[in-house]
């Protein structure tokens, strides 16, 4: 170090004489681009970190071609999924799952309520590759959604090959529906006269209510050939099934005080098939968008019940046609218990049956029901209110549900739906529409207590699935410990995330 001296009247001062900086030998650096976010910042040396030229490359992927085929295979199996009302974030997993399983780990997928796009990343050196598809229509088939989630753990497990699974995919897809069509129609009709017996109905209003709901059935079917939007069939139903009752009241066919439980019971069944429980779902795990578009479309259909109802009201009135009187919404008695819950398991069962399910699903789908029912109607006898019984038998029906469906070869969407319908406010939409379309007061109360009731459903449902994941994980743990060796790596991963 060189030092500058400076004398000032005697006085000598020193110091340090600065000097340019060296000039460093410029060195080719390399591209920053090829490398991640990271290795952009200097090490504390000034030297940039050495990284594997495979790490660099981005993940080892398969050709284009067989990227684009297990893209559109993961979409499809998630458009199955999607059509018959499973939840956004199940729909997420499967296809994640599915696609790293295949050989693609690194995917992103973006699910509304229309269509599906999954994302597969290749590195930084490749762009990556985008696969859409677009959910057209939906349809109640428990059968294929059933058969399409054995495939999916097949495939998750490593037993099935991509295009195994595609001869599979398109085998289940194209089949035909397990039941003919006019089975549906009397399983529609048989959910209507258990609801009749679970309100406390006779049985000259349950077979009154099973023939009215299979009327309907078969209308909407006709008129759904022409296209005619959903919105307006609902309509028809509303209109057809409350005429219906007031027609039956004044021809005095019935000798019972509750004619109206057959205008419950349609309605009941017209409520049921929704995606309430899908919404209610997507809307808690974040999933905005979707959950928006089904509860759109929740409210549309339930409007479309609204209006025919009251328009029919109005038609009754203007028509000096007599009114059909409204029974309390009481509890039960504990020697109706047994009543309610024949008619829950009944229901559920025929709904199932309905949706096109097998035999074991239906009886998984019976005893879902009954459990539902009997714990709703034990709630109603210590008295309890309505909203915190139905929440809390849903959350029940979706514990078991959660636990035991896939242990049994049944999709737990199934048991949850079939099992909440005997609990759907058929009896309270009907009081409410009333009051407002033919009592002068039109208190809108009971209506609200009706969407209440419909929520708490929903969302219990939804809780009693989460509080089963842990309970599920242990005995997929337990059964893997006693089965054999444990998968490693992702497909263990993806394992434990669709049991």
């Amino acid at each position: 170090m060189k030092i500058n001296e400076r004398t000032n009247g005697g006085t000598t001062t020193r110091w340090p004489l600065l000097e340019p900086p060296r000039q460093k030998p410029r060195t080719h650096r390399p591209n920053l681009l090829k490398r991640r976010p990271w290795h952009v910042l200097e090490a504390p040396t000034g030297e940039f970190p050495a990284i594997d030229a495979d790490e660099a490359m981005g993940p080892q992927l398969p050709d284009e071609a067989t990227v684009n085929f297990v893209l559109d295979l993961s979409l499809r199996i998630g458009e199955v999924q999607m059509a018959s009302g499973a939840g956004a974030s199940d729909v997420t997993a499967t296809i994640i799952a599915i696609a790293a399983a295949l050989g693609l780990p690194h995917c992103e997928v973006d699910v509304i309520f229309t269509s599906i796009t999954v994302t597969c990343h290749r590195g930084s050196d490749l762009s990556p590759v985008t696969a859409l598809r677009v959910v057209r229509s939906r349809s109640l088939d428990y059968t294929r959604l059933t058969e399409t989630e054995k495939l999916i753990r097949q495939i998750v497990r490593g037993n099935v090959g991509a295009e195994q699974a595609q001869t599979e995919l398109e085998r289940i897809t194209q089949a035909p529906h397990p039941y003919p069509r006019w089975v549906a129609t009397l399983s529609w009709g048989g959910v209507a006269a258990f609801i009749t017996i679970l309100l406390g109905g006779g049985l000259d209003i349950a077979l009154v209510a099973f023939v009215i709901s299979g009327v309907i059935d078969r209308i909407g079917r006709l008129v759904n050939r022409y296209g005619l939007p959903f919105f307006f069939q609902q309509v028809i139903g509303g209109l057809v099934a409350t005429l219906s009752a007031m027609a039956i009241v004044s021809s005095n066919l019935l000798t019972t005080n509750k004619p109206t439980l057959v205008v419950a019971a349609a309605v009941t069944v017209l409520l049921s098939g929704l995606s309430t429980v899908s919404a209610v779902q997507d809307a808690i795990t974040g999933y905005n968008v979707t959950a928006a578009g089904r509860t759109m479309e929740t409210a549309l259909m339930s409007a479309g019940l609204i209006a025919g109802v009251v328009l029919a009201l109005r038609i009754a009135v203007m028509l000096g046609l007599p009114r059909t009187p409204l029974p309390e919404v009481s509890g039960s008695t504990p020697q109706q218990l047994p009543l309610v819950v024949l008619g829950g398991a009944g229901a559920s069962a025929c709904f199932a049956l309905a949706s096109y399910s097998k035999m074991r699903a239906m009886l998984v789908a019976a005893a879902a029901g009954a459990i539902g029912a009997a714990v709703y109607g034990g709630l109603m006898l210590a008295q309890l209110d309505g909203v915190s019984s139905s929440a809390i038998a849903a959350t029940l029906v979706g514990f078991c549900g959660g636990v035991l469906a896939r242990r049994l070869g049944v999709t737990p969407l199934v048991v949850a739906v079939s099992g909440i319908t005997p609990l759907l406010p058929g009896l309270s939409t009907y009081r409410g529409l009333y009051q407002i379309g033919v009592e002068p007061s039109g208190d809108i109360s009971t209506l609200m207590t009706a969407v209440a009731i419909g929520l708490a459903l929903a969302a219990g449902v939804v809780l009693g699935e989460w509080l089963a994941q842990p309970v599920r994980t242990g005995l997929g743990r337990l059964e893997r410990r006693f089965a054999g060796p444990r998968m490693a790596g992702p497909l263990e991963a993806a394992d434990r995330r669709l049991e």
